[in-house]
């Protein structure tokens, strides 16, 4: 695009240019780069390649009036329907850029000024036939079209820097500071192309604040400095009031057992790159998780955002539900167009079977039905590379549609833990928890307490594992003294799980995936596997 790599040859500099040589006599421009959009403007309008006529580009706001670089305006025009008159009278080849002026069509509840609205319908015929052409964009963060300007109107949006204005401006910065000696920088060329990736959802001036704001830190660019290209987007992420950020400290370490799923997870890393595409592999869309609760399903979600050094996003779809009739699908247009904006990026919907119950029913109008087909058609369609994680403890309940394939990359059931993995389980919570000398005394966590106990938790989730822990904890500390195996069996034994109490249920989810999903985690003793158990 125009403003950093030089010339205006995207996708949008060719519309835009199309648009101005067929005479749209009003253009609408949503934007929060002003500066950008007029680099682009200024750069078409110039360039006969792209439009025929050049012309003079003139910028009105209320705050200055009219004003050109290429002619003098001595009027004062900071009055909308004087502009408009102005634009009406002048002779020659031109394009208007006005500033906020959806504000006079009674954007945000406020009252429209229909002298100002009438007086555009007015000019439009002299517009469109005029012997020099003229054109009028229209530039703000909003597109608020009055219903009587609707059938005049073509609405654009500059979209957000991609990789090559982002490499660009990382790649300029860092050749100004190395001539200064200021600042060094230690990046190989993948870790800049990993660096410019995690900046893409930014605007440029919040790109490159981002990355001096990384130089100044402490004095060098480096790949550590992620962590605060991430802490640019968060700021998007709350901005967004439908979208929640999630920190956390969850790595894959964390998560006990799961090997097929860590497997598939590993292989598919760094896959959003532009080498993964060269090599011909498109981005992964995602996975559905669902099998018994409490068996690491969330925690997964988190971990991958770790693994893959990616921002970790949730949706809840309860937020997206609106009462004001066609606010529900706006909302979900919204989520989905955050959750691009700062790709690459990782999705998260919990329990997403709750968030589109009762699709279709009279009750709500078929609200739900349109937002969930919002949600499927971006899901099938995207081309940011957004990973989608849902997640699902009674998969029978969701839409069929929801599991075709191409939604999902795979479905993956997690299963109750095999004595192996809750091994490790026990093994992670034990040592996690018993850092004080205090809590941990002369307690030896070795390989035979952990297999004795993982013994004891058969039929035990991964929660009622943590939690058993937690309990014998505190029956030591009541007592105030070091945690023995003792507390652990004892615990163990005195916890009544889920396996028991909703049995059937779990009988009905393992039959279920027998030929659907794809295993998390392997039998006792069998290999990693990639596809679903046979029945």
């Amino acid at each position: 695009m125009v403003d950093t790599a030089g010339g205006a040859e995207s996708n949008f500099g060719k519309y835009l240019s199309n648009l101005l040589r067929a005479r749209f006599p009003l253009i609408f421009l949503t934007t929060w780069e002003e500066g950008r959009a007029l680099a682009v403007i200024r750069s078409i309008a110039k360039d006969t390649t792209m439009i025929r006529t050049p012309r003079a580009v003139f910028t009105w706001k209320s705050t200055t009036g009219m004003s050109s670089d290429d002619v003098n305006v001595t009027e004062d025009l900071s009055q909308p329907l004087k502009a408009l008159e102005f634009i009406e009278r002048y002779p020659e080849a031109a394009v208007f850029v006005l500033h906020d002026f959806h504000v006079y069509f009674g954007a945000d509840g406020g009252s429209p000024d229909n002298q100002v609205i009438r007086k555009m319908r007015d000019i439009f015929p002299d517009l469109k036939h005029c012997a020099q052409p003229k054109n009028v964009i229209l530039i703000s963060p909003v597109a608020y079209i009055p219903k009587e300007l609707e059938k005049d109107v073509a609405i654009v949006d500059l979209e957000l820097p991609g990789l090559t204005e982002v490499h660009y401006l990382l790649e300029n910065m860092i050749r100004i500071n190395a001539e200064s000696g200021r600042i060094s920088t230690d990046l190989t060329d993948e870790q800049k192309e990993w660096l410019c990736k995690a900046a893409l959802g930014l605007t440029l001036d919040e790109v490159e604040s981002a990355f001096a704001r990384a130089m100044v830190d402490d004095g060098r660019l480096d790949a550590r400095d992620f962590d605060i290209i991430i802490q640019e987007k968060r700021q998007i992420i709350r901005k967004s009031g439908i979208l929640e950020f999630i920190e956390h400290d969850i790595s894959i370490g964390d998560v006990g057992g799961l090997e097929n799923l860590k497997r598939w997870l590993a292989r598919r890393d760094k896959s959003w790159m532009d080498t993964a595409q060269e090599y011909g592999l498109p981005s992964p869309k995602g996975i559905l998780l669902t099998g018994v609760p409490g068996c690491g399903k969330s925690l997964v979600c988190k971990s991958v955002s770790d693994m893959w050094h990616l921002p970790l996003l949730r949706l809840d779809v309860g937020r997206i539900f609106s009462s004001l009739e066609g606010s529900s699908e706006s909302n979900m247009r919204e989520a989905t167009k955050v959750a691009e904006a700062v790709a690459p990026s990782v999705l998260w919907i919990d329990e997403i079977e709750k968030g589109f119950s009762g699709l279709g029913s009279v009750a709500d109008s078929g609200t739900s039905s349109r937002v969930f087909g919002t949600f499927l058609t971006w899901l099938q369609e995207k081309t940011k590379p957004v990973f989608v994680v849902a997640t699902s403890n009674d998969i029978e309940s969701l839409p069929p549609e929801l599991l075709r394939k191409g939604r999902f990359d795979e479905v993956f059931f997690v299963d109750l833990p095999t004595r192996r993995e809750r091994a490790e389980i026990l093994r992670l919570h034990i040592t996690k928890r018993l850092k004080s000398p205090k809590a941990a005394g002369d307690l030896k966590v070795d390989d035979s307490l952990v297999w004795e106990l993982a013994g004891l938790s058969e039929g035990f989730s991964g929660a009622e594992i943590e939690q058993s822990v937690v309990n014998a904890l505190y029956d030591a500390f009541f007592e105030d003294r070091a945690v023995t195996a003792d507390d652990f069996r004892g615990a163990i034994s005195s916890t009544i799980s889920l396996s028991v109490t909703r049995a059937e249920k779990i009988s009905s989810l393992r039959e279920w995936a027998k030929t659907r999903a794809v295993p998390a985690t392997a039998p006792e003793g069998a290999a990693p596997s990639d596809g679903p158990v046979k029945a």
